[in-house]
């Protein structure tokens, strides 16, 4: 392999890192009044072709389903179709969570032959993928959240479940505003039918807007040890944060002020000095390796009815249950620690031959059991906690200058956003623009001066009014022409614990999905796995307890518990559980409009 070769390669990672960032982790919501959004002087999508029925959008591109990802995804998918479990060999399995990885995991076991039952607290699905109707008809949505090629998992459910025509599958481009030149925007263009590693070789060495070569060549002696020794290398640099990691390899600080702030902001909604550069080296792997792999789509309409409904049919059409409102107040123990029965709120007890956890990381520690809270196993989930993000849907009086596709901010209040009107089908408007954006950092923990989860609604959206008023003063606020577009409505949904929080060192406390429980299972992007704190993620942990239950069903040996840092010891004082305090969103690890309990939505 050729120094230019590596060279090259490296560039591509820091650019496509960027656009990775949104590949693991995004979000999005909804404001008050005031307006608009920018102007592109360099990649405008047409209003007219906003939105494109099935029949007219492009296809998965073919070399996803070429990669070895991909096919091994689909081994994996294959195990539990063949498994062909007989009637006295089904097992009844409680799944406690009807988020996507609680859905994937009751997925592949009823394909499997077994019984899952899922029960979820709320009375919508998704976890942090829900969506619900306002008033108005309107979807709320608690992130936007953007499909990439590098989903192997997620791809292969979506043919599985016969819906990839739902996917609404973008040019393959970055593009960023230019805070330099407001109202204009760059991009990192990726030929078509270029194989990898160099499309984005061309995609980042024919952008001369956002790194000199200079710059580019500087990323070399970091990025070079990705290449040459993969991921060996990639998990070592978990106990680094990005910033750290620069200096340790002498990165300018503007690659940090033109990529890597974007990156982190958009990968786990919070600012480099903080995010472990794992992270961010293990999107840039994925990327690099398969030529599509940073493509992305849009869901052609909300999450629920999209998504996560065709999943719920598919398990109740082979035997499964997919319930809601059902939250679960404790777990109760046989006198060996195995699990008797999980009792809900009703009052109701539930009993199966496998429990499996798909609850947020914040809210499984609120229901371990005082007899399990002193093993190492449960006592290093104490080292995770999820991220605040806030997410904001605007909706415009008028038509807004679009690209058809995702936008990154590079603003100091806001990750990414995107004007659904034109990118996805159901929000289709061609008189209109509602953008949907993450605001990110929102809470010193994650970066930010201001603990902005705390603040009122419309100080919000004021901010977020300001901010796209500089970058795009050609289109919102005073300056520009006729006053400039005016807010008609507005949403903020806050999830005070998104994701878990990939500070430095974290990697090493994540959980195995098989416990020391033989009768349950952990699931959750938090648990261990190889695509992070993202759609894939989830949908990859839920597959690996189902495969974990049907392992031990079949008297198969799994893959086993992952080993407990040194740094976790058992405890000495047993802690009972303090429980779930509250029926809001929140109190379930969602998003939630409004705060407290005045909440009028699921």
């Amino acid at each position: 392999m050729s120094l230019r070769y590596l060279s090259l390669g490296a560039f591509l990672l820091a650019a496509c890192a960027v656009r990775d960032a949104q590949a693991f982790g995004v979000q999005r919501q909804r404001a008050p009044p005031r307006t608009g959004r920018s102007s592109s002087s360099l990649h405008m999508a047409s209003v007219a072709s906003a939105s494109t029925t099935s029949s007219q959008r492009r296809p998965t591109p073919p070399r996803i389903k070429k990669t070895q990802n991909f096919k091994d995804a689909a081994d994996l998918s294959r195990k539990f179709s063949e498994e062909n479990v007989g009637p006295a060999s089904k097992k009844k399995v409680a799944i406690i969570g009807g988020g996507l990885s609680g859905l994937a995991c009751a997925k592949y076991l009823a394909d499997a032959g077994h019984e899952p039952t899922i029960y979820e607290a709320r009375e919508v699905l998704g976890g942090k993928v829900s969506a619900w109707q306002d008033k108005d008809g309107d979807w709320i949505e608690t992130g936007l959240h953007i499909f990439f090629g590098a989903y192997p998992n997620m791809m292969n459910l979506f043919e599985e479940l016969d819906i990839e025509d739902r996917l609404q599958w973008k040019e393959h481009q970055m593009t960023f505003a230019m805070q330099e030149l407001p109202g204009q925007f760059t991009k990192f263009q990726f030929p078509e039918g270029v194989p990898a590693p160099f499309n984005m070789a061309a995609a980042i060495l024919t952008n001369t807007e956002m790194l000199t070569l200079e710059e580019k060549i500087k990323m070399v002696p970091g990025l070079l040890p990705m290449l040459i020794e993969g991921q060996s290398f990639i998990d070592a640099q978990d106990e680094l944060s990005v910033f750290e990691f620069m200096r340790k390899y002498g990165m300018p600080e503007r690659i940090n002020e033109e990529i890597f702030i974007a990156m982190g902001k958009a990968l786990d909604f919070i600012d480099p000095d903080k995010l472990s550069m794992t992270v961010i080296l293990t999107a840039m792997n994925r990327f690099i390796n398969e030529a599509d792999g940073s493509q992305t789509a849009f869901l052609d309409g909300n999450q629920p009815e999209r998504l996560c409904q065709p999943i719920a049919d598919h398990v109740a059409s082979r035997g499964g249950q997919v319930l809601t409102g059902k939250p679960v107040s404790s777990i109760e123990l046989n006198l060996d620690n195995t699990v008797n029965c999980i009792k809900l709120a009703d009052g109701s007890s539930v009993t199966a031959d496998y429990y499996v956890s798909a609850m947020p990381v914040d809210i499984v520690k609120k229901v371990i059991p005082q007899a399990w809270s002193t093993m190492p196993y449960f006592r290093q989930l104490s080292e995770l906690e999820g991220i605040p993000v806030i997410n904001l849907q605007m909706w415009f009086d008028r038509k807004l200058k679009a690209i058809d596709g995702l936008c990154f901010s590079r603003s100091p209040l806001l990750s990414v956003y995107a004007d659904m009107s034109v990118c996805c089908e159901e929000y289709e408007n061609s008189d209109k623009s509602m953008l949907e954006l993450v605001f990110a950092p929102c809470s010193p923990v994650a970066g930010s001066d201001k603990n902005w989860i705390a603040a009122p609604d419309e100080e919000i959206i004021e901010a977020t009014l300001t901010e796209l008023e500089r970058l795009f003063p050609t289109e919102i606020g005073p300056g520009a022409p006729g006053g400039g577009a005016n807010v008609e409505k507005s949403t903020v949904v806050r999830v005070p614990r998104s994701v878990y929080a990939a500070i430095p060192g974290r990697n090493k406390y994540r959980p195995s999905q098989t416990s020391p429980i033989s009768n349950f299972v952990m699931a959750g992007d938090f648990a261990s796995q190889k695509y992070l704190g993202s759609m894939e993620g989830a949908v990859l942990s839920g597959k690996l307890a189902a495969e974990v239950i049907c392992d031990k069903a079949a008297n198969r040996e799994t893959k086993g518990i992952k080993p407990i840092h040194e740094s976790v010891t058992a405890g000495e004082e047993p802690k009972a559980p303090i429980g779930v305090k509250g029926t809001y969103p929140i109190a379930f690890g969602g998003g939630q409009e409004g705060s407290g309990a005045n909440v009028y939505h699921p």
